[in-house]
């Protein structure tokens, strides 16, 4: 039986359930219990704080598990990263008070408080910067404020919360990161019952991207209207009853759709249908 371990709360824990879930598993609770059996699929799923996932999965407990990138990379264990999931996306950056003239490259001797002092002490070291790393567990941009710390590193989505507290981002993200499968190393991806998962949760990322296109166009036009949605390998094309015309189906990315029906409409198709992809194999 494959035991995968999922976040137990937070945005990541919402997103992931949606995900499995939709790729075909139970995994969704009815309230607080720490463990979720699918007899139908064989997976138990353990739900666990997301920074907690990686020390269970690289140690051998558990075989696969759903956390964050810049979770796992802190992490207490090594893992391998097995496939990236597209949702929960955020960089890691470094802080200052916007009245100081600091980049990272010249932190040394600074305090720097972080909730990722694995990240933060990496990063510091490949800089050539000496630092003092002032573990905190939350509510790390306040730290400069009382006086903890001169400089923060932390995951950002958005820099608002930096922005109110009079803070700046400064220097490149030291790394993205967005949900990710892990695993204790790249080989369990050779495992049948492990492929399966990767492959169902691969399905559903790709229709959350993709559309499915149908129309009918001049068959004089089918070159062009083709340019316009090329599919996967090539798109799918009908003779209609109608002499001259033909009837076309493709997958074609969500982003841009509507451009794409507007082309398709002042080139002369007609009966443009759009649908989404509840999931698929590429």
């Amino acid at each position: 039986m494959l035991q995968i371990a999922l976040p137990n709360k937070g945005a990541l824990s919402e997103g992931t359930v949606e995900l499995v879930r939709e790729a075909g598993y139970r995994c969704k609770r009815d309230g607080r219990e720490l463990m979720v059996r699918d007899t139908d699929n064989d997976v138990e799923f353990y739900f666990l704080r997301p920074r907690d996932i990686a020390v269970y999965v690289g140690n051998g407990l558990l075989d696969l598990g759903i956390t964050g990138r810049d979770l796992a990379q802190d992490g207490d264990a090594e893992v391998a990263e097995l496939m990236a999931l597209g949702f929960g996306k955020s960089s890691f950056r470094y802080a200052v008070p916007k009245e100081k003239d600091l980049t990272p490259d010249s932190f040394g001797g600074l305090r720097i408080a972080t909730s990722y002092p694995k990240l933060v002490e990496k990063d510091m070291a490949e800089r050539g910067q000496a630092v003092q790393i002032v573990k905190l567990d939350g509510a790390v941009e306040i730290s400069i404020q009382l006086g903890v710390a001169d400089a923060i590193a932390d995951v950002v989505q958005t820099g608002k919360t930096l922005e109110e507290a009079g803070l700046k981002i400064v220097g490149e993200p030291v790394m993205r990161s967005e949900a990710i499968v892990v695993a204790r190393d790249s080989d369990f991806a050779a495992d049948p019952d492990v492929r399966i998962f990767l492959d169902r949760l691969r399905g559903i990322i790709v229709a959350r991207e993709f559309v499915m296109i149908e129309y009918d166009a001049p068959e004089a036009l089918l070159e062009q209207a083709s340019a316009l949605t090329p599919g996967i390998e090539s798109p799918t094309v009908s003779p209609l009853s109608r002499p001259g015309w033909v009837a076309v189906k493709a997958m074609a990315p969500r982003p841009g759709i509507n451009d794409v029906m507007d082309r398709l409409l002042g080139l002369g198709a007609r009966g443009i249908i759009v649908t989404d992809i509840r999931t698929c194999r590429i």
